[in-house]
Parts: C-alpha cells; sequence; structure tokens
C-alpha cells in the first residue's frame, strides 16, 4: 500500500513539471490585448542590403548595372564585364559595395570602360570592399579623383589596362593588391592614406599620391616607374621599395620617410625634394647616382646605405646626415653639398672617396675606411674636426685621410693612420691644428701658405711605463695646437 502511495505521488509530480514546461513553451496563455505581431525578423530584416541584379541596380547604356541611390549594396555572384560598359557604375554618394569576394571580370575588346567606376563628380562617402576586379579595359577600381572620404578595403586588382585603384581626396585604401595593370597600382589625391597594400609589377608607377598622404605597411615591386612617387608634405612608413625600373621612393618637398627599404631599384633608393626628412632607412644595389639623394635642406638620419652603384648618400646642399652608414657604394659614401653637415657617421669600403663635403660644410665625430680614394675631402670654408680616418686609398698610391682641396678650412683633432697620406691641403689659406697622424705613408703635405700648430715626431719615442694616478707629459710641448706623428 505504502509503494502505491509512493507511486501516485512521483506520477502527479511529473504532470506538474511536464505541465509547466509545456506552458513555458506554449507562452502566454493570456496574451495582452490587441492584434497578434509576428515575433520573427523578416528576410529584408536579416540581410537589409541591396543585392546588385538588374531589378535593383538596372544598368544602362554604359553600365551593367547602376547604383542611383545611397545604401549598401552587394554581389551575389561573379560578373562577367560587356564590350562598351562599365561592370559596376556608382551616381550616388553614401554607397557601399561589398564584392562580398566574388569577381568582376572584364573581356578583350571592351573598350575603355571600368570594373567599378564613379561617373559622377564630387561624390562623398563611397566604400568598395572585398573582392576582385581584373581583366577591365580601363582601371579595375575608379572612385573618380574629386570624389571626397571615400574608401577601397580588401580589393585584387589585376591585369586592368588602366590603373588598378583609383582613389579620391581623403581616401583611404587599405588591405589591398594591385598587380599587372597597364598603368599605375594604386592613385590617390590629396590627404588619402594607403596602407598595408601591395602594387606588383604594373606599366607605371606602383604609388603615386597627391599632397598630404601617408603611405604606410606597403610594398612595391616590379613596377615599371617609381615605386612610391609623392606629391607635397607625405609621409611614407615602413614600407618596402624592390626592383623598380625607375626611382624605389620619390618624396615631394617636404616629405618624410621612415623605416624604409629600397633595394634593388633601377634609379635611386629613396630620391627627396628640398626640405625632406628620411630616417632609419636602408638603400641597398640600387642603380641610380645615389643609394638615397636629398635636394635642399635633407636631413638623413639612421640610415644606410650599401653596395649602391653611385654614391651611398648625397645631398646638393644646405642638408644634415647624422647617425647614417655607407658602405660599398660604386662612389663617394657620402657627398654632401655646399652648407651640409656630416655628423657621426661612418664612410667604408667605398669605391671613390669616403666622405666628399662642399662649400662651407662641416664633417665631425665621423670615420673614414678603407675607402678606395680618400678618407673625407674637404672643399672650400669648411670645418673637418674630431674624425678617424684609417687605411683610405685602396684604388690609389696617394689616398689621403684627410685631404683639403681649396682654402679657409679648419682641420682640427682628427686621427688619421694607415693611409698613403696622413693630412693633405692643396692650396693655402687653411687652418690645421691639434691632430694626429701614424703609419701613414707620409704623415703630412702643405703646400706653403697655410697655417698649422707646430708638428712633433713621436714615432719610436714612447714614454715610461706608467701604473697609477698621474704622471709627466712626454710629449714635449704644452702647445694645445701641436699636430702629433707617433
Amino acid at each position: 500500500m505504502e509503494r502505491a502511495d509512493r507511486r501516485f505521488g512521483l506520477f502527479v509530480c511529473a504532470v506538474v513539471v511536464v505541465g509547466a514546461g509545456l506552458a513555458a513553451i506554449a507562452g502566454d496563455l493570456t496574451p495582452p490585448a490587441g492584434p497578434v505581431a509576428p515575433t520573427m525578423k523578416t528576410l529584408d530584416e536579416v540581410e537589409a542590403r541591396i543585392p546588385i541584379n538588374s531589378v535593383n541596380t538596372p544598368g544602362d547604356a554604359d553600365s551593367l548595372y547602376k547604383i542611383a541611390a545611397p545604401g549598401s549594396y552587394y554581389l551575389t555572384g561573379n560578373v562577367t564585364g560587356v564590350a562598351g560598359k562599365h561592370g559596376v557604375e556608382i551616381v550616388s554618394s553614401g554607397v557601399t559595395l561589398d564584392l562580398n569576394g566574388f569577381d568582376l571580370v572584364g573581356i578583350p575588346g571592351m573598350g575603355a570602360f571600368d570594373g567599378v567606376s564613379v561617373t559622377v563628380d564630387s561624390l562623398r562617402g563611397i566604400t568598395v570592399r572585398d573582392g576582385s576586379v581584373r581583366n577591365w579595359g580601363d582601371g579595375g577600381v575608379d572612385l573618380g579623383f574629386l570624389s571626397r572620404g571615400c574608401r577601397v578595403e580588401g580589393v585584387l586588382a589585376s591585369g586592368n589596362a588602366g590603373t588598378g585603384i583609383v582613389a579620391s581626396i581623403s581616401a583611404t585604401v587599405s588591405d589591398c593588391t594591385s598587380s599587372f595593370n597597364g598603368q599605375r597600382g594604386i592613385r590617390a589625391s590629396n590627404g588619402s592614406t594607403i596602407s598595408h597594400c601591395s602594387v606588383e609589377s604594373n606599366t607605371g608607377t606602383g604609388i603615386e599620391v597627391n599632397h598630404g598622404c601617408t603611405i604606410s605597411n606597403c610594398s612595391a615591386y616590379f613596377n615599371t616607374g617609381q615605386g612610391v612617387l609623392t606629391g607635397l608634405a607625405c609621409t611614407v612608413i615602413d614600407s618596402s621599395l624592390y626592383q623598380n625600373t625607375s626611382h624605389g621612393l620619390q618624396l615631394g618637398e617636404g616629405g618624410t620617410a621612415t623605416r624604409c627599404t629600397a633595394n634593388l631599384n633601377s634609379g635611386i633608393g629613396v630620391s627627396s625634394a628640398n626640405a625632406c626628412t628620411i630616417s632609419e632607412c636602408t638603400a641597398t644595389f640600387n642603380g641610380g647616382s645615389a643609394g638615397v639623394v636629398g635636394a635642399s635642406g635633407v636631413t638623413v638620419t639612421n640610415c644606410v646605405a650599401r653596395s649602391n652603384s653611385g654614391h651611398g648618400i648625397e645631398l646638393t646642399e644646405g642638408g644634415t646626415i647624422l647617425n647614417s652608414s655607407a658602405a660599398s657604394n660604386g662612389g663617394d659614401g657620402i657627398s654632401a653639398g655646399v652648407g651640409s653637415t656630416v655628423m657621426n657617421s661612418t664612410a667604408l669600403l667605398n669605391s671613390s672617396d669616403g666622405i666628399y663635403i662642399n662649400l662651407g660644410g662641416t664633417v665631425t665625430g665621423c670615420s673614414a675606411k678603407n675607402n678606395g680614394g680618400d678618407g673625407i675631402v674637404a672643399s672650400t670654408a669648411c670645418i673637418v674636426t674630431a674624425n678617424t680616418c684609417t687605411l683610405n686609398g685602396v684604388n690609389s698610391t696617394s689616398g689621403r685621410g684627410i685631404r683639403v682641396l681649396n682654402t679657409d678650412t679648419r682641420v682640427e683633432g682628427n686621427n688619421c693612420t694607415g693611409n698613403d697620406v696622413g693630412i693633405s691641403a692643396d692650396l693655402g689659406g687653411n687652418f690645421i691644428v691639434g691632430n694626429a697622424c701614424s703609419g701613414n705613408g707620409t704623415d703630412w703635405i702643405f703646400v706653403v701658405g697655410n697655417s698649422f700648430g707646430p708638428i712633433l715626431d713621436r714615432r719610436n719615442q714612447g714614454g715610461a711605463a706608467v701604473n697609477g694616478f698621474s704622471a709627466p707629459t712626454n710629449l714635449n710641448t704644452t702647445d694645445p695646437h701641436a699636430n702629433f706623428s707617433y
């Protein structure tokens, strides 16, 4: 009897639990007043974007599809071009076009038409993303050079007869690849940003921008023109320029290049107009006049120029070279123009001179070693101080550690060892004091008319051993301007 009662109790509990579960699934058995409304989202609410098709975006005489109203649009499949028409034409601001991973493909003989084309001037806020646009008779993606605030993201543009990607004023181009196009890889107008893009084997410039633009984390290689070409006041950061037919990077006036590498370009590695700053860049195996070239007022800091066919670093006038290295170049290691300054830099194993400084220039705290010609060559009215010049004249029998070509130059506090000639002055009127020479074929060669401190020969005249805190001088002079052979 107890067992039966227990079973009945369990049965009642189960019924209550199941009933409660069913009530929860079925919902409220006494719904609120008013008409019954659906609780699920419609298909339009799930996908609010507009598919590209002949109904939603019908084309016209020059386009397969035409977007004429703001909104978010997407491809539902690949698109193959036809003769005489753009793939997708955009004539409205505020449009986002998601290629959705699909392929817009042009056809031979189609004429000068783009894969994606903005055909109305001064549109704003257009975005094209995530797909490939190739083999069109003109550009791949052309957002119009007068549009503003447009974006191109994650697009592959290849094999187009014109420029792969044309962006607008204040545009953003990111994570794109543009290759084998008949003109430029990427072209953008003023104030644009291009990042994490690759441009390869274009018949023209890899990336070309107008003024006030920023290019970062990009690579440009095998392009027929420059790898990167900029207008005024642009910034190029963390980018690679490799084996382009012209210059690797060509900066417009007031530009900045930081942490870039330029290798095996047929022209100059990094070329800059007036008032540019080039820092932490490397230029190697380039074929132009120099690895790094700067016009007036250019600053080069913490750079490396190595194995270029011309000079390593070449500035025309009023430039500054700091903490940089030039090695194994076909010309001079460093060639600095009128009024330039070279400080704390190294010139090593260059075929010609280590460092050349023109009228009114300064070379201080530098090292010139194993260069084919002279270590440091100063023109007129220069200052050459506190440098080390060693084993120069590799390609000559008359390599000088320091050579003064003309007049009015001060040579002070330098150390020259193992050169054919230590320090020479080809003309009079120079001031030579406080230098030291050792192990050169000849330590000093001055023509008449120079001013210099006494030259003391201290070779083979070493003093007694010293082990302590003081010792008398054995220099046999207290003249602070004395020069020494030792």
